[in-house]
């Protein structure tokens, strides 16, 4: 009996210091960031550099950014494993909850307060359109399919100004064979500087802030209409990643609200960084999700 109660003892005693060991912040050996590729690669490079830099010092282990082709790339990451770390569109985030694979770990909150922002329809400045009903028969370019501020919220504002057939196909619009997707927004702009499209559907902060397109791209353009709230981009965490490392992760991102590192913070993430619920983050999404999910079966 003596033995059997050691034994026992023994086993818990294990599963104790099992469990202690699972929730400490040195789970991770090296943390894995990914960024979406929605800027100069030169530039990205250079930012994910300091990134790293900043975030291993914070940490006490080394991280290392990654810049994948697509949020979808991201999203197979937390999946598996090899990511821990994402900065991600609110629909990202969507469908991350959506697979319990990930969940927000802070949002962007601006200047206002905020946590949304505003999403633009950009032509040239000498093009000759007042609204978006000018549009009706004429090529357009959305960022990308997944793209919330560059495709799934622009399309929603389509369907409530009655733009939209009972298909939410863009084209019944715009007309057959012009409506184009992107890469990112300055792939859509980039359609509207080289003629191919006559406006463009993208973040707010492409034309407002210096960060995607030079001073005489942006001089050339203007925004034709503005269209929201778009939820702030987040920063999620893998849902199989431990709490004091996710802990860890976040205590590391909001140091970057620091006067010291501010910069750095807005040239990476354009706003501040708060804690935030994903689900009441993302809620205004329902419907405008629901849109583009029966466009796109088309």
């Amino acid at each position: 009996m003596k033995f059997i109660r050691t034994t026992v003892f023994a086993a818990v005693s294990l599963l104790f210091i099992g469990a202690a060991t699972l929730g400490r912040a040195e789970d991770v050996k090296q943390f894995v960031v990914a960024l979406k590729p929605d800027k100069n690669p030169e530039v990205l490079r250079a930012e994910k550099t300091q990134l790293d830099a900043f975030l291993s010092e914070r940490l006490g282990r080394p991280v290392q950014t990654i810049i994948p082709l697509s949020g979808t790339v991201i999203l197979e990451g937390f999946a598996n494993g090899t990511i821990d770390l994402g900065y991600l569109s609110a629909t990202d985030l969507v469908n991350a909850r959506a697979r319990g694979v990930a969940d927000l770990l802070l949002a962007g909150e601006f200047a206002d307060g905020r946590t949304a922002y505003d999403s633009y329809w950009v032509v040239k400045k000498d093009a000759p359109y007042a609204s978006i009903e000018d549009l009706r028969g004429k090529p357009v370019a959305f960022a990308s399919r997944t793209s919330t501020s560059g495709f799934i919220v622009p399309l929603l504002d389509l369907e409530r100004r009655g733009l939209l057939g009972a298909d939410a196909d863009p084209a019944g619009f715009f007309g057959a064979g012009n409506v184009f997707f992107g890469v990112g927004y300055v792939s859509a702009i980039e359609r509207v500087l080289a003629g191919e499209a006559e406006a463009a559907a993208v973040s707010y902060y492409v034309l407002d802030q210096d960060k995607h397109l030079t001073l005489e791209q942006r001089a050339g353009l203007r925004v034709l209409q503005k269209q929201g709230p778009v939820p702030s981009h987040v920063l999620a965490v893998r849902g199989s990643l431990g709490a004091a490392d996710a802990e860890a992760l976040r205590a590391a991102l909001l140091a970057l609200n620091e006067p010291a590192h501010a910069e750095l913070r807005d040239r990476l993430f354009t706003t501040k960084l708060v804690p935030a619920d994903g689900a009441a983050h993302t809620a205004a999404l329902a419907e405008a999700l629901a849109l583009a999910k029966k466009a796109l079966k088309q």
